[in-house]
């Protein structure tokens, strides 16, 4: 064999860099690998909870009394939407949906009328000690609830408005108002001022302004608060089960306390029917609106 037959050998210096750069593609991949297990294992126990209600939900009763759901309990051998029919035909529970939803919609209607207005004070006029007031609401946002319960407690009894759905709406402001007034106020600051000052010189006043100018603008972190102050104000059990007596006026999450119950036994299935039932509205309120949600609540992230 002549030596222009004989294919020439790679220099040594390439062989070691293919070699290197296997080694970093090996590497990459099983980051990427890894990263991905991680995340489904993370998934995994996020939702393993959520899976167990709604499985126990779809349980006949006889099931639930006897532990009966399948092999292992994890998957279970016959599924049925019983419980579900009970829950609305034998235990009533559209009237305290009712209620939730009349509550939780008039709250996020004066939250967000009132913390725009409020948001876009701090973020335009020229208040003297505007942060200090921004951190006293914050403060009052992260008061804990329980030791709230009995000075209001005191007040709605005294004004005699106990056992009432509607006093429950100013009530919750106390959760809604701050987080709402905190989001909107860094979303007004990222607005150019510009649009309101052109607005301004052709005669509007400041609400008009407001209203024509900016809260256009502002949809996203509008539609964010509204979204947060509906969740916070749907899913409220403390001020519900301390002000409420009557079981027509139980909101939805203080009447799956007594769904279910009976003298020898607790009926699981109806209960996390119940569970399932009044997290269906939030849960297509943030795979709708995901996208303005996380808008919203990256405002003022960057300035």
């Amino acid at each position: 064999m002549t030596s222009e037959s004989a294919a020439p050998s790679p220099p040594v210096a390439v062989r070691r860099a293919t070699r290197r750069s296997r080694r970093r593609r090996g590497r990459d991949i099983a980051r990427e690998v890894g990263f991905y297990l991680a995340v489904i294992v993370v998934l995994l126990i996020a939702l393993f909870p959520f899976y167990w209600i709604l499985r126990t939900s779809l349980l006949t009763d006889t099931q639930v009394g006897q532990g009966v759901g399948g092999p292992n309990g994890i998957v279970p051998s016959h599924l049925s939407g019983v419980a579900y029919k009970e829950v609305f035909a034998d235990q009533g529970f559209a009237t305290p949906l009712l209620n939730s939803a009349i509550v939780a919609g008039l709250t996020t209607l004066i939250t967000v009328f009132v913390a725009a207005i409020a948001g876009y004070a701090l973020a335009r006029l020229p208040i003297r000690g505007a942060g200090a007031i921004l951190g006293f609401i914050l403060l009052a946002g992260f008061f804990p609830v329980l030791a709230m319960v009995g000075p209001l407690f005191l007040v709605l009894r005294d004004l005699g408005f106990l056992d009432s759905i509607w006093p429950l709406i100013i009530v919750y402001l106390v959760y809604t108002l701050p987080i709402s007034t905190y989001l909107l106020r860094n979303f007004f600051m990222q607005i150019p001022a510009e649009l309101e000052e052109a607005a301004l010189v052709d005669g509007a006043t400041r609400l008009v302004a407001l209203r024509r100018v900016v809260i256009p603008v502002a949809i996203p972190g509008m539609f964010t608060a509204a979204i947060l102050s509906f969740i916070l104000a749907w899913n409220d059990f403390a001020f519900a089960v301390s002000f409420l007596e009557t079981p027509s006026h139980f909101t939805a999450p203080l009447a799956i306390v007594n769904l279910g119950q009976s003298q020898f036994q607790v009926f699981y299935n109806r209960i996390d029917a119940a569970v399932v039932i009044i997290t269906i509205p939030v849960a297509l309120l943030v795979l709708f609106a995901q996208r303005r949600i996380v808008s919203g609540l990256t405002a003022g992230s960057f300035r």
